[in-house]
């Protein structure tokens, strides 16, 4: 008995060393510099990711856009049923641990040389058991949970691409609505410019190529309207698919409303394995990977099954009884494979292949995180050292043209002049609209490229 003992420990001992047993050693470690040459000072207490996205967007017409879709989201509901049947396949291995049973009753009639039929029945149980020696269930049952695991990243995933949509595309509406004033504004004045450089031209102080161009500027800034009406509506309609509802108008406030963080601390690296839920499915990826090649190693060793059953029969031998008698038998079986080893050896280098693919591509997605914290950082850095210029740039036209038109009504300047000087105020007016979008979306990306939005 103690040398069966000894020769089992020593056995599980060689079969853990060959990989059967060992675990998935999660990553704790990610690629020196990840951030790049970040310019905000990187700490573990201070990160916007950690933010409640109520906290972030504090646009009440915003938040209850998220609420929306967060109901409503046909690829949030997917991801949800996808978390289901991951459940289902982890349940379903876990019960493979268990004993199995069926109920197979049989019954026969026989007779021989047309003499009295002979009734035969048996009622028994059976059950079989599948002893897990060699690791090939529990391997299963590990890449099982990962990919359940998983499954719940990847609807966190959805949940969290969904939230910057909902806000990247609201923050666009804002963006068209005041580019749209600003463009009406600027439209109402060119048509009175128009009328201007007509009644000059009758009085002739003006000429027909004046003309020409102040109506064709005029008809140009009306084609921007439109524009800008069009995709305004674009833009509801991608907000209303993403809500689940058909096309209508959706409620909002105003660019200048709007208020977000100024502190964009971006923590330290190491939290993007926790945080961002892309990098937490690619290493889950990894870990199916990893025990799939376990269990590929399993298929060398033989596979133990217990079976058994118990019933009642009048079947005995050739003999027909009555009553009944009670029927018992186990058997126990022990599967080696002989001539499918090339099979298997095939299996373990298929998987270990694709174990390293899956290696890749979560070092990979590690790189590409890394990257968009970057990319977000620098677009929010850009624009706010913009907005300052856009400012002065503003301030500055608005003198030339209050300057051309003094220059003009003593005679020292056209009204052309007056017209070009309008025309860069209004360029320039749009591109500040823009920029203030793009700081705002800079901090969007930012939020999400640090797995900001997990949490209610």
């Amino acid at each position: 008995m103690k040398r069966n003992i000894i020769t089992l420990a020593i056995t599980a001992l060689m079969l853990s060393s060959c990989g059967i047993y060992t675990k998935y050693q999660p990553a704790t470690t990610v690629p020196e510099d990840l951030f790049g040459a970040a310019e905000t000072v990187s700490d573990t207490i201070h990160n916007i990711a950690k933010l409640n996205w109520r906290q972030l967007f504090v646009d009440p017409h915003l938040q209850s856009l998220i609420e929306q879709g967060l109901r409503n989201n046909t690829d949030l509901q997917s991801a949800h049923w996808r978390v289901e049947e991951a459940r289902a396949s982890l349940s379903a291995a876990r019960l493979a641990y268990l004993p199995s049973f069926a109920f197979s009753p049989q019954g026969t009639v026989s007779s021989f040389d047309k003499g009295k039929a002979g009734q035969s029945y048996s009622l028994p149980i059976t059950s079989s058991w599948e002893i897990d020696i060699f690791g090939r269930l529990t391997n299963a049952n590990r890449r099982a949970k990962a990919l359940y695991i998983q499954s719940q990243e990847y609807e966190l995933a959805v949940k969290t691409q969904l939230i910057a949509n909902l806000a990247n595309t609201y923050y666009t509406l804002l963006m068209l609505d005041a580019q749209l004033a600003i463009s009406e504004e600027t439209e109402v004045k060119w048509k009175e410019s128009v009328r201007v450089m007509q009644a000059l031209k009758n009085a002739g102080q003006g000429n027909e190529a004046g003309l020409a161009q102040t109506e064709a500027t005029y008809y140009s800034i009306c084609t921007t309207v439109l524009d800008l009406k069009e995709q305004i509506r674009q833009a509801e309609n991608s907000l209303c698919l993403m809500l689940g509802e058909t096309p209508q108008f959706i409620r909002r406030g105003t660019l200048d409303g709007q208020v977000l963080p100024q502190d964009l601390s971006v923590g330290i690296p190491l939290q993007l394995l926790a945080n961002r839920p892309d990098v937490r499915s690619s290493e889950l990826a990894l870990a199916q990977a990893f025990y799939t090649t376990n269990e590929a190693r399993s298929a060398f060793y033989p596979s133990i099954t217990l079976s058994g059953s118990a019933g009642w029969t009048n079947g005995v031998g050739e003999v027909v009884m009555n009553p009944s008698k009670l029927l018992l038998s186990a058997v126990g079986s022990l599967t080696q494979p002989l001539f499918n080893k090339g099979q298997n050896i095939a299996r373990l280098k298929i998987a270990k292949a694709q174990q390293e693919e899956a290696k890749l591509s979560f070092t990979q997605t590690l790189l590409n995180a890394g990257a968009e914290v970057n990319n977000a950082l620098k677009q929010n850095q850009t624009a706010r050292d913009k907005s300052d210029l856009y400012r002065r740039q503003i301030s500055s036209l608005q003198t030339a043209v209050t300057s051309t038109q003094l220059l003009m009504q003593h005679g020292n300047s056209t009204y052309l002049e007056v017209l070009t000087a309008q025309q860069t105020l209004l360029t320039a007016q749009l591109t500040q609209v823009s920029n203030r979008f793009q700081e705002i979306q800079g901090i969007i990306n930012l939020y999400q490229a640090l797995g900001g939005g997990r949490e209610e």
